[in-house]
């Protein structure tokens, strides 16, 4: 964290001298001002190869950690040289404005255009969004996401500080469970082009999965944001905002791209297509409001579309060997939980984990090395663990009614208030008081399987929900 202070403060000198002129010109054209040029610490790195591995070895830092910060590359050939040369620089803020890596846009020709920091011990790219920092203290109730560095910059400029965008990554859930601690409504502002599209379609189900309400702003005839504002201004994006698209219209509007609507059979297609979409709304009177709003814009009977969805919802039970087509969410939930206990007691495993943590301060530091809240793929645990983390984090100890007030249903209160009563069958003795009750030897062991079992969950629930893209992930 030190070292990426230092190298941002560097940057930041060297854009406002002489050999940052061409960067600095860079930026000017792109309409930025003075004051929204520091706000971000924007800057430059050096034409030299080796300037800032020099620089930092000047101030006392060793190759190997220089090394770690993923800022230098050490190789026996050439020595130390620098990850970014003769790029603008854009440093990477944490939620807490800590900077944790970088963005250099290449000056000049050059490959690849834009370079970002490799993942290190303090920065993910799954778990971090550019602009957050500020974004997390907006007073709007919704937060923009954006797909590039300028998008954000050109925004904040314009007055909306509630915009963020992934770092050169595919949207993941790990950035959804981001914002959802700041915010219950993203508006998506991707590119308007083909690519802007395909990422929206990405993004919906990953954002609805992690509970938040998806809408998506539509920016023609301009491809971005950034050119939306410079030419039309931010009176004007407000608008936009104002007139989002709901999420599951606007996939119902891409989907109908892929049907000729002038051609009866194609038609016909297009509607069984939506009919397939409609069943995956659980709730019935989530799923009527959504019919409605369909059989009103395409010009289809309200009652004829409903008799579709029942029928297709049919052919899916009768596929799955009978089971009622379109069942309420909560009786899906019982059915699924009850389904993951039978198949590898995982919710034990993280419940117990949990249970573990929470009576035994002293674990936190041992189990912190190895799981993260990221690992309790279970919702209602995921959310637990991150508030009982930060608890460690901040004041070393536990605060059990604070855990339970954060959640608002009387169904996950009781859950959560459990884990602070729960005794762990198989593992109780009259050995160690220490240990809960059980032999250290024992409790050593049930510690060390849970932690494998709970970790090798993560690792294969993760694998399975990544973005086919994200090489680094």
């Amino acid at each position: 964290l030190e070292i990426n202070k230092v190298a941002a403060k560097y940057f930041y000198m060297l854009l406002r001298s002489p050999q940052g002129a061409h960067a600095l010109q860079y930026f000017e054209e792109r309409k930025l001002s003075k004051e929204t040029m520091q706000h971000f610490g924007l800057g430059y790195s050096n034409k030299y190869s080796d300037d800032l591995y020099q620089y930092l070895k000047k101030q006392g830092y060793e190759d190997e950690l220089l090394k770690d910060s993923g800022l230098v590359t050490i190789d026996e050939r050439r020595g130390g040289h620098d990850k970014f040369w003769n790029r603008a620089m854009f440093p990477i803020m944490d939620a807490n404005n800590r900077v944790i890596g970088f963005g250099g846009r290449v000056m000049g020709e050059g490959e690849p255009k834009y370079l970002n920091s490799p993942e290190t011990m303090i920065f993910d790219k799954s778990r971090n969004l550019y602009g957050l920092n500020f974004a997390r203290s907006s007073r709007r109730p919704h937060i923009l996401l954006c797909e590039g560095y300028m998008d954000v910059i050109a925004l904040h400029q314009a007055g909306f500080d509630n915009a963020v965008a992934s770092l050169g990554t595919s949207f993941t859930s790990g950035h959804a469970n981001l914002l959802k601690r700041y915010t219950k409504e993203v508006y998506l502002t991707f590119d308007s082009d083909g690519a802007g599209v395909k990422a929206a379609l990405r993004a919906i189900p990953i954002l609805k999965e992690a509970g938040l309400t998806a809408k998506v702003i539509n920016m023609r005839p301009y491809k971005d944001p950034d050119e939306f504002i410079k030419a039309l201004g931010a009176e004007e994006y407000q608008k936009r905002i104002d007139t989002a698209e709901n999420s599951f219209m606007f996939e119902i509007r891409i989907l109908e791209q892929q049907y000729d609507m002038h051609d009866p059979e194609s038609k016909t297609k297009f509607y069984n297509a939506v009919a397939e979409k409609l069943c995956t709304f659980g709730e019935k009177l989530e799923r009527d409001n959504y019919i409605a709003a369909v059989a009103d814009k395409y010009m289809i009977g309200i009652e004829d579309l409903r008799r579709l969805v029942n029928q297709y919802g049919a052919k899916i039970g009768m596929a799955a060997g009978g089971a009622p087509p379109v069942r309420e969410r909560s009786e899906l939930r019982r059915e699924q939980g009850s389904e993951k206990k039978k198949e590898n007691g995982m919710i034990q495993s993280q419940k117990l984990l949990l249970t573990w943590l929470i009576e035994h301060t002293g674990l936190f530091p041992k189990i912190e090395k190895y799981i993260s809240p990221e690992d309790f793929t279970e919702e209602i645990y995921h959310k637990a663990a991150e508030i009982l983390y930060e608890q460690y984090r901040n004041t070393g100890t536990v605060n059990p009614a604070k855990i339970v007030s954060m959640f608002q249903n009387e169904e996950e209160q009781r859950e959560i208030a459990g884990l602070f009563h729960a005794t762990i069958r198989g593992v109780e003795t009259e050995g160690d008081k220490e240990n809960g009750g059980y032999s250290k030897e024992t409790f050593e062991k049930a510690l060390k399987e849970t932690i494998v079992r709970v970790k090798q969950n993560s690792i294969e629930y993760h694998l399975k929900n990544m973005a086919p893209t994200d090489m680094a992930a």
